[in-house]
């Protein structure tokens, strides 16, 4: 890392993000980001996408994700700054690439709080028909910027609140359908069904865990917060690892006890299947207690979202990759990148005119681009012999990234015709923008500003 510079003036102080966080913060802001309850909401399309193999489907996303977050792990170790998948490719590769894969992760970053608020409207739509859906997309966007500009730290305590909730309906769901099984002796509670089933393709599976990875989304965002953590070479490593084992832990736990519930992927509305599974196991009540938690998950996981596109858009401005006295700004009395949060609040009311299925189509191919570069970047690492590299070993170092860069391609190969060609249109914007402000890449991009 180079020195600092000098101030620029006399009594003049650069604003830096303000180191706040410790590990459980972390844990639960990549845990919120994840929204935990989400695994509900989409279980219906899942079970039908895998055949009714959703739990096989999340444990395989599971096993990519983990080699990834090692992956990640290892490079928050060697460069402790913010800027996540963007940061770790540009300085392993070079600039270019650098550049491409954070242009990739926007696509991520960027679309996914505007997916989150959408959703979280259509929840509350379904509740009160009356109200119109702008109404409920433009509250939680004023909710989440507001929150998100006071400062990380607020955002956090405010997450912890959330999380507690989440999780402890999660709890009443499984226990719930666990409760149902036994009473209706319909089957029993151990059993390898929602893992195998002789008559369903692997290729289905696959293609379930594609959109189940959708999941998971959320654990390598809090390498975005490591200007803003307390001894982050430490914390940030182990919350990753955490909050994969710990949210996989959960999504299979819950597609089980969901599938013995209710066998088979047949529903009135796949999009609404877990109310559907709630009424059943746990009456009218119930449904009420879920539907809440729903929305305060959606809550939670877009205070996250937005915060960690405001930080990748800050490591960019900050490195003149964007222009810098937009996106590099930090508010002098908040510490936070104020500008390019309300940026982001202003792309999540595209929402006003798109609908879930269109929104979410191609968010995965920024995330398993990204993914797959990040676990690359581990592997030059070693080979170049970087300092801090070598405790590596050949296994963490080649052969489990190795694994995660090959389940990562293979996912994204498993991902949707319409969802691969919109991601290439965002690629080949990006690749145009990047030769424009290279001169038809006769320059490199600026260099990092750390």
């Amino acid at each position: 890392m180079k020195p600092s510079s000098p101030p620029a003036a006399s009594g003049a102080r650069e604003t830096h993000l303000k180191r706040t966080l410790g590990l459980p913060s972390v844990l639960l802001f990549g845990l919120a980001y994840m929204a935990p309850l989400i695994v509900y909401g989409t279980y219906g399309v899942l079970a039908g996408a895998s055949q009714d193999t959703a739990a096989l489907a999340y444990l395989i996303a599971l096993v990519a994700i983990v080699f990834t977050a090692l992956s990640y792990g290892k490079l928050a170790r060697l460069f402790p700054v913010a800027g996540s998948a963007y940061t770790y490719t540009r300085k392993s590769f070079n600039a270019h690439m650098g550049f491409m894969i954070g242009w990739a992760t926007l696509l991520d970053y960027f679309f996914l709080p505007m997916v989150i608020w959408l959703i979280g409207a259509a929840y509350l739509g379904a509740a009160f028909p009356s109200v119109p859906a702008w109404v409920w997309i433009v509250a939680f966007i004023v909710l989440t910027s507001g929150l998100n500009v006071l400062g990380i730290e607020l955002a956090a305590r405010f997450n912890i609140v959330l999380m507690v909730v989440q999780l402890g309906i999660a709890a009443m769901f499984v226990v719930l359908c666990c409760h149902y099984v036994s009473a209706a002796g319909t089957g029993s509670l151990l059993t390898v069904q929602p893992f195998f089933q002789a008559h369903v393709p692997l290729s289905a599976t696959m293609a379930g865990a594609a959109i189940a990875a959708y999941s998971y989304l959320g654990f390598d965002a809090v390498s975005t917060l490591t200007e803003e953590t307390i001894e982050p070479e430490k914390t940030i490593p182990r919350a990753i690892v955490l909050i994969a084992l710990v949210g996989g832990a959960i999504f299979v736990i819950a597609a089980y006890t969901l599938q013995l519930a209710h066998p088979g992927a047949v529903f009135k509305d796949p999009d609404s299947a877990a109310f559907e599974i709630a009424r059943k196991v746990g009456g009218d009540i119930f449904v009420t207690i879920f539907l809440a938690g729903l929305i305060l998950a959606q809550f939670a996981s877009g205070i996250s979202a937005q915060a960690s596109v405001g930080r990748l858009l800050y490591a960019m401005g900050r490195d003149e990759v964007l222009p810098k006295s937009i996106f590099g700004y930090i508010h002098p009395r908040f510490r936070t990148p104020a500008i390019n949060i309300i940026i982001a609040g202003i792309v999540g009311l595209i929402a006003l005119k798109l609908d879930v299925a269109t929104s979410t189509s191609f968010i995965n191919f920024g995330a398993f681009l990204a993914f797959t570069a990040v676990n690359l970047c581990v592997i030059r690492q070693y080979f170049s012999g970087a300092p801090g590299s070598r405790g590596f070993g050949f296994m963490g170092g080649v052969v489990f990234p190795l694994i995660g860069a090959v389940t990562d391609l293979w996912l994204l190969c498993s991902l949707e015709k319409t969802a691969i060609v919109l991601g290439v249109i965002w690629f080949v914007l990006g690749l145009a923008y990047l030769g424009w402000i290279t001169r038809c890449f006769r320059r490199a991009p600026p260099e990092m500003a750390v």
